[in-house]
């Protein structure tokens, strides 16, 4: 068994032998020409280190330019990327200077979150508004580089002997957007113990209820899930294990104990 990933003039060849990786090799250097680097140790900009648990993937060197092309090489880091407290609306603030410059480090921190999921929720916010970006915008993507600024040896560990079990964790906030009232809905998908996909995303419809957008969320991690699947199987690798799919619910449940308190109080929910 052997893969070949190619992005343009990069490969990456793994196979299940030495000898078919190395037959591999020499029969591509015979119709094209070509470089063998041996062991992978980078690929588009993604770093790629063995250490004892199995491979660790890390984009510090493109982190640190996005941090030198905002200017912000001395800046204070931030201990998180995004305010919890407010949510980005569409028309707060004043437009900014330069917009393109806004474009340009948002559409940066997206090929960021290759290896970086902990932002992901943080800049998908941050691109919707790659129209008419305003202050409230490019402050919020300010904070994002924060920190990053004190993060940038993080990235992605990948273990070694893991059981092929796939599992989904999904959320969605209701009517989360200020401008619009859609739904933001986010998942992220275990094989074993190995984050493989994950994702942040605006809803396309409004959602009635909290149980609607949750549904919502829910099948887009479902749907990701069958995808995943499928992908294994043609890989020569199905999956023997149902998939399991947790769905946090806490608006239900904090509505449930608001009720519950104000029947306590002798009031109507």
């Amino acid at each position: 068994m052997a893969y070949l990933i190619l992005y343009i003039d990069d490969i990456i060849v793994t196979a299940s032998t030495d000898a078919l990786r190395n037959t591999i090799i020499v029969v591509l250097k015979s119709e094209f020409p070509m470089k063998d680097f041996g062991i992978i140790n980078s690929f588009l900009g993604i770093s790629a280190k063995y250490n004892d648990q199995g491979l660790f993937l890390n984009q510090s060197r493109y982190a640190e330019d996005i941090i030198a092309r905002a200017g912000m090489s001395e800046c204070k880091p931030c201990a998180t990327p995004v305010d919890l407290k407010s949510k980005l609306a569409e028309e707060a603030g004043k437009p900014v200077a330069d917009p393109t410059h806004y474009r340009s480090l948002a559409g940066a921190l997206q090929y960021l979150t290759f290896t970086r999921p902990d932002i992901s929720y943080a800049v998908q916010q941050l691109c919707l508004f790659m129209h008419v970006p305003r202050e409230s915008h490019l402050q919020a993507l300010k904070r994002v580089i924060r920190y990053l600024k004190g993060t940038t040896h993080m990235g992605l560990q990948l273990l070694k002997k893991q059981n092929l079990r796939l599992t989904a964790y999904t959320d969605a906030d209701w009517a989360g957007c200020p401008s619009t009232r859609h739904s933001t809905s986010g998942f992220c998908l275990y094989l074993g113990d190995n984050l493989i996909s994950w994702s942040a995303k605006r809803q396309p419809t409004v959602s009635r209820s909290s149980a609607e957008a949750e549904y919502n969320g829910i099948a887009n991690a479902v749907s990701e899930s069958c995808w995943l699947r499928n992908l294994l199987l043609v890989m020569g690798r199905p999956l023997k294990h149902s998939t399991v799919v947790f769905c946090d619910n806490v608006h239900h449940a904090g509505e449930a104990k608001e009720s519950d308190e104000m029947k306590s109080m002798g009031k109507n929910p």
